[in-house]
């Protein structure tokens, strides 16, 4: 003997929701909290993973701290550094002389300089 069912489209008492709604509702909202779960221990991997090192470029800048580059950069005489910039392994030092300014750029992997700038008055 067959049981007589409500059809799959009579709201549920109480709401303007069918079963079936509820039922997709459910599963999108199980689904959505496990990529939020996954996203989370996602970020949190990546985290843990650049702070201990575990990039190439982190090695590689480890590596070259531990060996140390001793560099000599003949100045002009009476030349004094004004000032520095470091922007990732270039550095460029301002230098005032009598003779006048100059901007030299080094390489630190390398140790040689890449660029000089002699600055003149116009």
């Amino acid at each position: 003997m067959a049981v007589a069912r409500e059809p799959d489209n009579t709201p549920l008492p109480g709401t303007v929701f069918t079963p079936r709604q509820v039922r997709v509702l459910k599963i999108a909202v199980i689904v959505m909290g496990l990529l939020l779960v996954g996203g989370f221990a996602f970020v949190l991997a990546a985290i843990v993973y650049q702070a201990s090192g575990g990039g190439q470029s982190g090695r590689a800048r480890a590596g070259a701290s531990s060996q140390g580059i001793e560099l000599e950069l003949p100045i002009p005489k009476d030349a004094t550094v004004t000032s520095l910039a470091l922007d990732g392994d270039r550095l460029a030092l301002h230098l005032n002389s009598p003779a006048g300014s100059e901007i030299a750029v080094i390489d630190l992997k390398t140790g040689k300089i890449v660029a000089r700038v002699h600055m003149k008055p116009q």
